[in-house]
């Protein structure tokens, strides 16, 4: 099944996205160590990034390199990693809102609404708690 130009582009924009996310969340640990939520949370952006390329696969569209690897520096602190984080969530959740309603293929609309559940109700949640001093584990211990 061939996509079309416009869900191509949904895809990659949302694709990126979540790569930067990833390498992001990949420099706070390489700098801090394994801190709670980035620790949990690069998991599941590794996930959301696997999701979007086996939609791209599907699709017959080429998954491109990730140009994102190694790419991002730390914020000097903690607390501008978590400050940055959930602006980040919240301009992720931002672009589902934006790119969501333009889908018309029904698999990638679910996994994209997918996506946007967890950063809205999993990763936003877990970088404010952090960042207000307290951290607690979503559902089933996942964040």
């Amino acid at each position: 099944m061939m996509a079309s130009t416009d869900l191509t582009k949904i895809l990659l924009d949302a694709l990126e996205d979540e790569r930067k996310a990833e390498a992001t969340y990949a420099a706070v640990i390489d700098k801090f160590g394994p801190v709670r939520p980035f620790s949990n949370i690069i998991e599941a952006e590794q996930r959301h990034a696997a999701a979007l390329e086996r939609q791209l696969r599907r699709l017959e569209i080429p998954v491109p390199p990730n140009p994102w690897t190694g790419k991002v520096a730390a914020p000097a602190t903690l607390a501008e990693a978590w400050e940055e984080a959930v602006q980040g969530e919240i301009e992720n959740i931002a672009l589902y809102d934006r790119l969501i309603p333009m889908i018309e293929d029904p698999e990638a609309r679910q996994v994209m609404e997918n996506l946007q559940a967890a950063s809205r109700d999993r990763h936003l949640p877990a970088f404010r708690r952090r960042l207000e001093g307290g951290w607690g584990r979503g559902p089933r211990g996942r964040v």
